[in-house]
């Protein structure tokens, strides 16, 4: 019997590929690249038309040597990596490096790993499509041409190895830094409300009306509270009318991270356990198991028969009147690649209850999330029942509005905070000219906010909204800006540190067009030209590297030398009196003496959270556990053992007098058994 060998990037995907091949299928997994651009080097041959030099990667020769033995003993090689044109490139790299024959190999891919779908594969393997292998060519050989050029300028300019530049990174960091100016030149503009209780018949308690007009300050709120104190309230327009809100499409990468984040995913951990979703969960009974499709992708496609199963799920679960004739479209107007699908279930009848116990609670959490979506995309609009009530009194007006859900559509299976509507009181039963009795009237001065800080999931959607970088680069260049300490994450929030000021203004001072918006867009747009064959991949390197060759020559000569001071700790170092200053290390923060190298002290840094300890009063901080995750301590510790994984606050307890820890928006006992919790104020309800 002939024997295939099938190489695909990962072990747990080797492991559920293979229950669906014969004895005569051996599946190997190359761990992902096997040859990249050296390390040391910047690898590319720029006199030489920027031919890449690749070599093996460091710490792959032991995998590689497997593979170079099971393609002797094979009589052909399936060259399966995942379905993108970074899976391309892996695929074409084996084929070099392994010295697959001509005739001996074909690449298959397959958008989920199902039976089916692996077995199709194989009927329909092709040749390795040099244009995906040229469009990831491109990309890398840019991306390091920008920061091998750039980041030693940085190094020089603001005395600090390790920083860098890149082509999509960078950009992000001005969106951030521009964000952070926004903010900070914000100046908050007065306005007041004024609300009004007044008796509707079908209600047994007052409801209540808002001045519809703007108030701009105290003086005109008292001038409206004085017009309207002994006048009546007459109804002059009710409005009855019937919104419909329709379902979501189906999950894209973006928006399946922007969803994840309401459940306190980052956008690194929702790749992570979305890979693991895809290339197979160990389930009870049922082996290595892939669960969804594919999650790069920035279609909301879906195959037919993958529609047509949703349906009849919903019409067994929910009815046939849940059924949506029309699926809604994405935007017509947005580049799409649509390579792939949307992200779906592979297999409804796996439902999320049906694993909980069987998977982590990670991997539950984003499967239901994904399960949900994809059914909810496949039914009907919700339908609300609109009131609104118009009234005046010595001509002000006020006005209030009902919303009543009348049709839950897909809202049975899937709701986000915009679909939970504000309901108040009905206000049927009300007709025109009814004079309503007034009751208290209610004055309050406001501040317009700021912009909201760039959250992960925001950022995410600002990114694809302006074409900044693609679904494979979203959660990295996130990650990146974290790790090299440019941002730092904070309740949910991004901040830019001083450092990654530094670096952006270096940026924009130097390299403008690496960090404008509108040409990283243009990049990536005509970087997916060379998917299809219309533009050639060196074409575009050496349209672009002559303007960057002159930007990092300009700015070695020109810009200064930029220092950046240590921030100030507070703490004392007692071997030479100094104050202290927190660094960056390859763990986080330290302390050190700024007197170095006279002084070499150094000790930890814990984060002080301005909460005393429970147990022996002294102040509590922020530490990391072995494994990374977020703990809160004693700064006696080991003397004193208390800790917490929430985060404690100052308030005790109202009905035990125990302490009380952070979760979410809520304040609760740390105490169970007590169970006593409360709604966590913030500045806006002040």
């Amino acid at each position: 019997m002939k024997k295939n060998l099938v190489i695909v990037e990962s072990p747990t995907k080797a492991k559920t590929i293979k229950k669906f091949l014969g004895k005569n299928y051996e599946v190997i997994a190359s761990e992902g690249h096997v040859r990249d651009l050296p390390r040391s080097t910047m690898g590319i041959d720029i006199e030489n038309d920027f031919e890449p030099h690749y070599i093996t990667i460091r710490g792959k020769g032991d995998i590689v040597s497997t593979l170079k033995k099971a393609v002797k003993r094979s009589d052909f090689v399936y060259l399966a990596t995942d379905p993108d044109r970074e899976g391309e490139a892996i695929s074409y790299h084996l084929a070099v490096l392994l010295k697959l024959e001509e005739g001996k190999y074909k690449r298959i891919t397959f958008n989920e790993i199902s039976k089916n779908a692996v077995k199709a594969s194989l009927a329909e393997a092709r040749d390795v499509d040099q244009n995906l292998v040229d469009a990831q060519q491109a990309r890398r050989v840019l991306d390091r041409l920008v920061g091998y050029n750039i980041s030693p300028v940085l190094w020089e300019k603001l005395g600090k190895r390790g920083l860098s530049a890149g082509r999509v990174q960078s950009v992000v960091l001005r969106l951030l830094t521009e964000r952070e100016r926004e903010i900070d030149a914000f100046i908050p503009q007065e306005y007041w409300t004024i609300d009004v209780e007044l008796t509707v018949p079908a209600q047994k308690k007052p409801v209540l009306f808002r001045y519809t007009g703007d108030i701009p300050n105290e003086e005109e709120t008292r001038r409206i509270l004085e017009l309207t104190k002994s006048g009546s309230y007459t109804a002059k327009e009710i409005k009855q009318t019937r919104r419909t809100k329709k379902a979501p499409l189906p999950f894209t990468t973006s928006t399946l991270q922007q969803a994840a984040g309401r459940i306190n995913f980052s956008t690194q951990k929702t790749m992570r356990v979305a890979q693991q979703l895809y290339e197979g969960v160990d389930i009870k009974g049922k082996g290595n198991t892939g669960l969804i499709t594919y999650l790069r992708t920035d279609s909301t496609r879906v195959s037919e028969a993958a529609d047509q199963a949703a349906r009849e799920y919903i019409e067994k679960n929910f009815g046939a009147e849940f059924v949506t004739e029309e699926v809604e479209k994405a935007d017509k107007g947005k580049k799409i690649q649509d390579a792939h699908e949307a992200i779906r279930p592979v297999d409804l009848s796996i439902t999320p209850a049906s694993i909980k116990d069987k998977v982590s609670n990670e991997q539950y959490k984003l499967y239901k999330l994904i399960f949900e979506r994809f059914v909810a995309s496949r039914m009907k609009p919700a339908v609300y029942d609109i009131y609104s009530v118009t009234v005046e009194n010595s001509g002000c007006t006020f006005r209030a509005s009902s919303s009543t859900l009348s049709f839950a559509g897909y809202q049975n299976v899937y709701t986000t905070e915009e679909d939970k509507e504000k309901t108040a009181d009905r206000l049927d039963g009300i007709a025109e000219g009814d004079v309503l009795p007034a009751g208290r009237a209610t004055e309050k001065q406001h501040f317009t906010e700021p912009p909201a800080r760039y959250t992960e999931a925001l950022l995410v959607r600002t990114m694809e909204e302006n074409g900044i970088g693609r679904p494979s680069t979203y959660a990295p260049t996130i990650g990146t800006l974290l790790n090299r300490r440019y941002v730092v994450k904070e309740q949910k929030n991004l901040y830019v540190t001083e450092l990654g000021e530094a670096v952006n203004n270096i940026m924009e001072k130097a390299f403008p067009e690496i960090v404008d918006v509108e040409f990283t867009a243009n990049m990536e747009s005509l970087l997916d030209h060379i998917d299809d064959g219309s533009v050639k991949w060196k074409v575009v390197v050496r349209n672009f590297y002559p303007d960057l060759e002159q930007e990092v020559r300009h700015a070695s000569e020109t810009l200064g030398k930029i220092r950046i001071a240590d921030e100030k700790s507070g703490e004392i170092c007692e071997n030479c009196g100094a104050e202290m200053v927190i660094k960056y290390g390859a763990y986080g923060k330290f302390l050190a003496c700024p007197n170095f190298p006279e002084c070499r002290n150094t000790k930890p840094y814990y984060e002080k959270i301005g909460v005393s300890c429970p147990l022996c009063g002294n102040e509590l901080v922020r530490r990391l556990s072995k494994k990374g995750r977020t703990f809160y301590g004693c700064l006696n510790y080991p003397e004193c053992e208390f800790t917490s994984w929430a985060r404690p606050v100052e308030k005790k307890c109202p009905e035990c007098g125990k302490y009380m820890v952070q979760k979410g928006k809520k304040l609760v006992c740390s105490d169970a058994a007590c169970g006593y919790q409360e709604t966590l104020k913030t500045e806006a309800d002040e």
